[in-house]
């Protein structure tokens, strides 16, 4: 019996206009994340990981193609309908600090989506009672609830942000570089949380990073985006044992390894001129820097080509086995 997937991006595009023409941030994005797993998405800054999390919340607005949960398209939900969405569906923001609000406590924090929300039908008590639950749930001391977010540090602020996205009872969860604003310790410890969050409530994740050795450690899928398209996705294992496209080898070489006889390793360094995502060309984007480019690569964009166990990718010359 095939599996539906939770979440799910067809032909997914976000462009904005600006003096020069379209930017084109998310572009042609075609994605499946299943109930109860991590779909990590990892790429270079400015590549569309962000955009393409707040655009599969309707944050911002797609340009064209469709969202769907649970097999439903909300890109064709009204106002009314996205507002119950908005329960099932939240994020937690990549700086814990200008991601909440100064002028409250910790607990107003917590609980101003379930007052917004009329959660409890709207019963200050149960929403209170339910706030020192969700502080307990993230490893606050409640001790902290008075306390103002300039008063914590990173990894407390960010347990705040986790607590307020699981405040609404949540299926899925954009985490947009959560971590990379913590120190490596903390990093650890926010992992974790996340992690035994999704085993115990059985979590849907898409974590944004540009860390692979994150990504690694809790994805079970890995979709690799370069200039707002997808160029490769597998399983997090196969994709480290069996990377194909020359950007995903190239970002694989760059991860430090903690051993000595590694130590002469070379690190492909990626060459050329980074390619405008402003009315880009047919084609490869990744072309101008491509050790392996060819003529065929400037005629068109590959789609993803199934390589077999859920390895897809869109190189032109890995399709045809001339790498």
């Amino acid at each position: 019996m095939e599996r539906t997937p939770l979440i799910e991006t067809k032909h997914l595009k976000k462009h904005f206009n600006v003096a020069s023409g379209k930017l084109h941030a998310v572009d042609d994005v075609s994605l499946k994340i299943y109930p109860g797993q991590t779909l990590g998405v990892v790429g270079e800054s400015g590549c569309g990981k962000s955009t393409l999390g707040r655009t599969i919340l309707r944050l911002i607005e797609a340009t064209g193609g469709e969202m769907l949960y649970n097999g439903e398209n909300i890109l064709k939900y009204n106002r009314h309908q996205m507002r119950d969405m908005r329960s099932k569906m939240q994020i937690i923001f990549q700086d814990p600090y200008s991601s909440i609000n100064p002028s409250m406590t910790v607990e107003q924090i917590i609980a101003e989506y379930m007052i917004v929300n009329k959660k409890f039908n709207g019963d200050k008590s149960a929403i209170w009672k339910r706030t020192a639950e969700l502080m307990d749930m993230v490893g606050l001391a409640r001790r902290l609830a008075t306390a103002y977010p300039h008063e914590l540090d990173g990894g407390r602020r960010q347990r705040i942000g986790v607590a307020r996205a699981l405040s609404l009872d949540p299926k899925f969860i954009v985490c947009d570089e959560p971590v990379s604003a913590l120190d490596v310790s903390i990093q650890a410890q926010i992992l974790n949380l996340l992690m035994d969050l999704q085993d115990e409530f059985d979590l849907t994740y898409m974590f944004i990073t540009h860390d692979l050795s994150v990504v690694k450690h809790i994805s079970d899928d890995i979709a690799v985006m370069y200039l707002g398209q997808c160029v490769e996705k597998a399983p997090a294992k196969e994709l480290f044992e069996n990377p194909k496209h020359p950007y995903t080898n190239a970002l694989l070489s760059a991860i430090p390894i903690p051993d000595i006889s590694m130590r002469n390793k070379e690190i492909q360094v990626i060459k050329g001129e980074v390619t405008s995502p402003v009315n880009p060309k047919p084609g490869c984007r990744f072309m101008p820097r491509c050790p392996y480019a060819c003529e065929k690569c400037a005629s068109a964009f590959s789609e993803l080509h199934d390589f077999g166990n859920e390895h897809f990718c869109s190189c032109i010359r890995c399709k045809d086995d001339e790498i």
